[in-house]
């Protein structure tokens, strides 16, 4: 009797325990004409496990599967072993790599519009005859609780969603796919976007440290390295500075500098803040009255605010506050991710917009275009949906940097230390209200390197947003950019 029942038990417990996840990736062949030339490539995607190594009390208890990170991935037919390969992700933290993929990077591109001009649904996909692929082999990748990339089950998926073990789930990506396909001696880029810029400087520390791997190039596009330039803190007047500039591009494009070429407002904008604004913000209480006006008009002329708001919001112009205010006369809103997009509220009086007009207004191609892409031209079922964006990874860790601005300055320093060849392309919008390309500016010149070093970092602008691509003339010229970055060895 009592073996019936421990049989029983057994049954019992292996009915409930999950199954061993497995990869389950699909391979499929196209061709697309670049160059006035046809290139055959294979595209493969899916889930691969990711295990970690366990050890408890000094003893090895195995290696365990831990999440199952969605990717996909192009290689051009032929010999890879000389190409390239850019392993691509976007930021948030929560987002797919979507954007890159679909919207730069990819060979086949989301047809969204732009500001102004958006597509309706159900929009569309073409064929991206300026993909990076013509250059480099691509893998993106969607970190977990992104895309379709999701904890075993049975797992906790709040393991994932924090600074350190993200860079350390998506190096294991990185030497999984390099191991695998036999590309440890490909020359080897990480391309991120927004937060991804942040993932992607700790992941060259990071996989040159603990992996040897050392990359060649990182692409980093509308970058944050120091969130401290960016947020808008109690005590910290950085960002008030940082900003100006880009706030003064959104006025420009918004027609508040009449016909003044924007690189002479811009000029003017860097100038004051990066001199007389940040001193003006520090004296406080001890500017003078004569000061204190010039330092408003000044503010209100590049911002193209009123001069009775700045001085109401005491010289210190929050972004969201900005972009809710800036052509609230015509009541409207302008864009956070691209301030050449404008949107509505129902209260035109309110104090902060509701929606960022700039992700409303294309989202939804991005999402169709994905959804539509995965199951229909690269044979992926999934029933999972894709998490264009998602809110799940969030509130996102980051402990490692309690009590101290999070940055990857140093990270940066130190991979630069240890690969003195490591170059940087950086990609900044010049309507990107999320990350401002001063503030980008004034990152990169604190990164810890020789002079010697300054060269191997390349910054290039563009007329447009955080998604610089979705506006076409920028996306022709970046995708040029990128492909000279990539062609250019030291």
């Amino acid at each position: 009797m009592a073996a019936s029942e421990d049989k029983a038990d057994e049954a019992k417990q292996e009915s409930t325990t999950p199954a061993e996840p497995v990869d389950d990736l699909v391979s499929t062949h196209h061709t697309i004409t670049a160059d006035g030339a046809e290139l055959a490539y294979t595209a493969t995607t899916g889930r691969i496990v990711l295990r970690e190594e366990i050890h408890a009390d000094g003893k090895f208890e195995g290696f365990k599967p831990k999440a199952e990170v969605f990717l996909t991935a192009y290689v051009a037919d032929g010999e890879p072993g000389s190409r390239p390969v850019t392993f691509a992700f976007n930021g948030g933290p929560g987002s797919s790599s979507v954007w890159l993929h679909v919207g730069l990077l990819g060979p086949r591109r989301v047809v969204s519009g732009d500001a102004g001009d958006l597509a309706p649904p159900p929009y569309g996909l073409a064929d991206n005859p300026e993909t990076l692929l013509r250059h480099s082999d691509l893998v993106f990748i969607d970190p977990v609780s992104t895309g379709y990339s999701r904890a075993v089950e049975g797992g906790t998926p709040g393991d994932f969603h924090g600074y350190q073990k993200d860079i350390e789930s998506i190096a294991e990506v990185i030497r999984l796919w390099t191991t695998r396909n036999g590309r440890w001696m490909s020359p080897k880029y990480l391309a991120g976007e927004s937060y991804g810029t942040l993932r992607a400087a700790a992941l060259a520390e990071h996989l040159q440290s603990r992996h040897g791997l050392y990359p060649n190039g990182l692409l980093l596009i509308s970058s944050v390295l120091d969130m401290g330039t960016i947020r808008f803190t109690e005590g910290n007047d950085l960002p008030y500075s940082l900003f100006l500039p880009t706030y003064a591009a959104i006025a420009h494009y918004h027609g508040k500098h009449g016909d003044r070429p924007l690189r002479e407002v811009l000029d003017e904008a860097e100038k004051f803040a990066a001199e007389d604004y940040p001193w003006a913000l520090a004296r406080g209480a001890r500017l003078s009255a004569s000061e204190r006006e010039d330092v408003v008009r000044r503010v209100a002329a590049l911002s193209g605010l009123s001069e009775d708001y700045v001085d109401r919001a005491n010289l210190r112009i929050e972004h969201i506050r900005f972009f809710t205010e800036l052509l609230r006369d015509r009541r409207e809103t302008v864009g956070r991710m691209d301030g050449r997009f404008t949107g509505w509220e129902r209260d035109a009086a309110g104090e902060h917009f509701t929606d960022d007009p700039s992700i409303s207004g294309i989202r939804g191609a991005y999402s169709a275009a994905i959804n539509h892409y995965l199951r229909e031209e690269l044979d992926y079922a999934s029933d999972l949906p894709y998490e264009t964006l998602s809110s799940r990874v969030h509130p996102w860790s980051y402990k490692e940097f309690e009590g101290a601005s999070v940055s990857v300055v140093d990270k940066l320093g130190a991979a630069f230390q240890a690969n003195p060849h490591l170059r940087v392309h950086v990609g900044c919008g010049y309507t990107d209200g999320a990350t401002p390309y001063f503030a980008a500016e004034h990152v990169l010149a604190q990164v810890p390197i020789p002079e010697r070093l300054r060269e191997n970092i390349d910054v290039r602008y563009y007329p447009a947003g955080h998604m610089m691509y979705v506006h076409e003339e920028s996306r022709i010229q970046q995708s040029a950019d990128l492909a000279e970055f990539v062609n250019t060895r030291p």
